[in-house]
């Protein structure tokens, strides 16, 4: 009379399962689990090529220990400098002589007047400072240098 089995138990037991085998019912809730899986892979591969669609002028910035300026709407204009000396203004190629021309036509459509100077750090000062001279020169007074921090 202890709590062994008995036929009438494996009976009953066997009925309740296949009973509940029968009723089958079609599941009416979406399984979101891989979806949200494809969107952080998603995130994940936009957060790391991100970085790699910048300025495409291959430079070697000099490092600083000053701190980044605050972004604003909309980007100010970039003017890089190469080690060979090449001018490039934003990713096109110009000629010093045809780049205080081209900024004034360029800043009669924007708002924000800032210009970035990214200079190789090979390059000499005076060649730096002949380019921010001829852009003071010609009423383009907000010129930032860009370094990379860590210095």
């Amino acid at each position: 009379m202890g709590g062994g089995i008995t036929q009438s138990n494996l009976q009953n037991s066997g009925r309740r399962r296949f009973s509940k085998r029968g009723s089958n019912r079609l599941m009416s809730e979406i399984n979101v689990t891989p979806f949200v899986d494809v969107m952080l892979v998603l995130l994940i591969i936009f957060m790391v090529a991100a970085p790699l669609l910048t300025v495409g002028v291959e430079i070697e910035l000099p490092k600083t220990s000053a701190r980044a300026l605050p972004t604003e709407k909309e980007q100010p204009l970039t003017l890089s400098l190469t080690k060979d000396k090449e001018l490039y203004l934003q990713d096109t190629k110009i000629e010093f002589s045809d780049l205080i021309p081209k900024l004034k036509q360029i800043a009669e459509q924007r708002d924000d007047n800032r210009i970035f100077i990214r200079a190789d750090g090979a390059n000499n000062y005076s060649t730096i400072m002949e380019i921010m001279g001829a852009l003071n020169s010609s009423n383009f007074s907000n010129i930032s240098l860009v370094t990379e921090s860590g210095g």
